[in-house]
């Protein structure tokens, strides 16, 4: 059963083979509540037709700024009206246009007149995507504050594969969904203010070691429950700082957002970040190691082995607990085996009111969890759930924890 209609975006597709996925996302975000106005480029039409995209929105498309029915100004009317735009497929050429600023067509001068959050869902071959170019105005629309969702590594339409491979419909409309402001939150648990006043900094996703100009050293981690740790941690009231490594997901509105790649990038967010702050919570899957000596250029392939020499990353969780007056610190531990034995040696050996820990063949990517949590007392296991759900949990227990610590 469709939800009502209760929030709006613009659904721009520019001309990319991924436009088809765009069918599936308006579908998908309809069936959650949210009306979709969709806008074609000239090319896009190519992919997908616009009888189409109307059929499955109810509303007639739109392929001109000088459309009648917006009496000529659909690139100032479209965003006035949504609560967000966004490009679904993002080609590499209309990248560079929002990055330069340039406005030639309906869906550049929209975006450039816009007064409500961009999210670009980026679609191109695996050369496009590591092309410098590229890749400086990804991070020019980063730094401008546009939401970039994905792209995700795979097969593509061209044959080769890698990175570049637009994200899937139901991830897209998943992070569309978080992204888009709630005005009327859903009830929160009991408890609902029990963080008000408090500080609460937390790291989140997986950092990124760069190898030479287009490798690098990451992990499987997806950021989901460092992302619905900080929006529980909202909806108890606290003022919430979230050091996020790369990750396609959208941070819950009324965070504080801080953007960093590496772990020395992290590490340096945190130090900065941790000034004032009442709770720590490391939930990133921070690399231990990164290369030594990494290679401005990328390095060619000649037949024989590669010896690359990785060196130790900082500790950031060990570094704040040990700081003169630290915030209350959570620790996370994923492991392969010997769960309880491992986490509990981590959370001695770095002195820790409390350890977060799970399988990491169970958690990472998924969309629920079972955690154990160990602190002083012992083992308290929190049942297999959606991550929100564990989250409020796990807030809920840092809460009584540390009131009975400052009682102390």
């Amino acid at each position: 059963m469709e939800q009502k209609i209760s929030k709006s975006i613009v659904l721009g597709l520019t001309g990319g083979i991924a436009a088809y996925k765009a069918a599936e996302l308006t579908r998908l975000l309809i069936k959650q509540g949210v009306a979709v106005q969709v806008a074609m480029s000239e090319s896009a039409c190519h992919f997908i037709t616009p009888t189409t995209m109307q059929a499955l929105s109810g509303k007639p498309v739109l392929t001109s700024q000088w459309d009648e029915s917006a009496n000529g100004m659909a690139h100032i009317n479209l965003s006035r009206s949504a609560d967000a735009i966004v490009i679904a497929p993002a080609t590499a050429d209309f990248i560079a246009k929002l990055a330069h600023g340039l406005a030639d067509d309906l869906l550049s001068t929209m975006c450039l007149a816009r007064n409500c959050p961009l999210l670009i869902a980026p679609a191109m071959n695996k050369q496009m995507w590591e092309s410098p170019a590229t890749q400086r105005n990804i991070a020019q629309l980063k730094t401008d504050g546009v939401i970039v969702l994905g792209p995700d590594s795979g097969m593509q339409a061209c044959g080769e594969e890698g990175l570049g491979r637009m994200l899937e419909a139901a991830q897209l409309a998943e992070a569309i969904l978080a992204a888009l402001p709630h005005p009327n939150p859903p009830p929160t648990p009991a408890g609902e203010g029990m963080l008000s006043g408090v500080k609460l900094l937390l790291t989140a996703g997986p950092t990124y070691e760069a190898i030479d100009a287009v490798r690098g050293i990451t992990n499987r981690s997806s950021g989901k429950m460092g992302y619905a740790i900080a929006q529980a941690a909202l909806e108890l009231g606290a003022e919430v700082t979230l050091v996020s490594g790369p990750t396609s997901l959208a941070a819950p509105r009324g965070v504080r957002l801080l953007k960093v790649e590496s772990a020395a990038e992290m590490f340096d967010a945190v130090k900065i970040a941790v000034a004032g702050s009442d709770i720590f919570i490391g939930v990133a899957a921070v690399a231990d190691y990164r290369v030594a000596q990494v290679s401005a250029q990328k390095i060619k392939k000649d037949g024989g082995n590669l010896t690359l020499e990785l060196v130790p990353n900082p500790d950031i969780l060990a570094y704040v607990a040990a700081l003169p007056k630290p915030p209350f610190c959570v620790g996370f531990a994923a492991e392969s085996e010997n769960l309880k034995v491992y986490a509990e040696q981590k959370r001695r050996a770095k002195k820790l009111p409390l350890l977060a820990a799970n399988l990491a063949q169970e958690a990472i990517g998924a969309d629920d969890n079972e955690l154990v949590l160990f602190d002083d007392a012992g083992e308290h296991v929190l049942p297999r759930s959606d991550k929100l759900a564990q989250a409020r949990a796990l807030l809920r227990h840092v809460v009584k924890l540390r009131g009975s610590i400052n009682d102390h």
